[in-house]
Parts: structure tokens; sequence; C-alpha cells
């Protein structure tokens, strides 16, 4: 009579029973793993790459707008310094025709002892002439005599007493001097009252 053997039950291949942890028993889904990872993965490398490309917007926006404010400012300065070369561009040569027109002014002195010669007409005729070339290039006389001594505009040469004459005022003027519209193209130089208390303190 033969024996019968047991078989070993064989596994199970259906549906889990509810409540049963795939960890627990030690298996875990490979579909539900890989996922896990891929999760983690992303929120680690997620939020370091946008923080770093904000960063580097807000820098060449920043960048952009000083390059901005810098090329504006240049054009400014630029448009500025060309404006001012036109509108003085011929102080040089003014400056180096002030000593001549200081010349003539005495030749003037001198022949206005026979106003009525046509030496001192043709004198006047040019001097005239030269005053308008000057007003044309924007020059324009400096009023001193009888003012209040500006050290900005009057060069004092001396101070002298002068009777009614306030201390610190223009006496005379001993050289005109020019404004190249508002730049000083020379200095007036003059004679500066003072008073005699002024002298002994």
């Amino acid at each position: 009579m033969k024996s019968k053997r047991s078989k070993a039950p064989e596994p199970e291949t259906g549906p889990r029973p509810e409540g049963v942890d795939p960890e627990a028993a030690g298996e875990l889904d490979p579909a539900v793993e890989g996922s896990e990872e891929e999760s983690a993965t992303a929120g680690e490398a997620g939020d370091d790459p946008f923080a770093a490309l904000e960063a580097d917007v807000l820098k060449w926006k920043e960048l952009a707008m000083r390059t901005a404010a810098d090329l504006e400012n240049y054009r400014k300065r630029a448009a500025r310094e060309r404006e001012e070369s036109i509108r003085y561009a011929n102080q040089s040569l003014l400056e180096e025709l002030l000593p001549i027109l200081d010349n003539f002014e005495m030749g003037m002195q001198a022949a206005a002892q026979e106003k009525d010669s046509m030496i001192y007409v043709g004198m006047e005729m040019v001097r005239n002439q030269f005053k308008d070339y000057l007003a044309g290039n924007g020059v324009t006389e400096i009023e001193a005599e009888g003012g209040e001594f500006d050290p900005n505009l009057h060069e004092a040469v001396s101070q002298e007493e002068a009777e009614g004459v306030e201390d610190g005022k223009v006496v005379r003027v001993t050289r005109r001097g020019f404004l190249l519209r508002d730049r000083l193209l020379r200095p007036a130089s003059v004679v500066v009252a003072k008073s005699a208390e002024s002298e002994e303190g």
C-alpha cells in the first residue's frame, strides 16, 4: 500500500487582503517605489533652478536699467558740451580782440580834441562796427562804476578815499570788463573806495 504525500500549498496569486501593508509584508510595489523617488528628485531640483533664474533676471534687469541711465546721461552731457562749444566757440578770438579795442579807445580819446575831423569820424564808425561785432557774438560790457565791488566780475587794482562814495563802492574803471553771454570774458579793473576809518584801523 503506497503512502500519499501531501503537496506544499501554492502561493496565492489573488488580490491581497485589505489592510495588509506591503512594506510590513516585506514587499514593495516597484511602480510605487519609482514614483516616490522621482517626486523627491523633482522637488529637490525644482526650487533651486527657478530661484537661480529669478536672480539672473533681476541682475540683468538692473544692469540694463543702469546702462540705459548711463547712456541717457552721456547723451545729455554730449548735447550740453556741443551747445557750449557752439556758444563759446569764439571766446579765444574775442579775448585777443579786447586789447586791440583798448588801444583803439585810447586813440579815440586822443582824436576827440577834433571831433569834426574826418579822422575822428572814421574812427567813430570803426568803433561802432567793433561794438556791433562784439554784441552779435554775445559780448556785453560789465557795468562797474558806482556799483558795489564784486570779486566775481571786478579786479581791484587799488583803493582810495572818495568823498561821498561809500566804502566798497567802485570809484572808477581803469580797464573795461566784458561778459561772453553768462561767462566772464575779462574782469573789469577798478579802483575801490575806502573810508578813512578803515585806513586808520
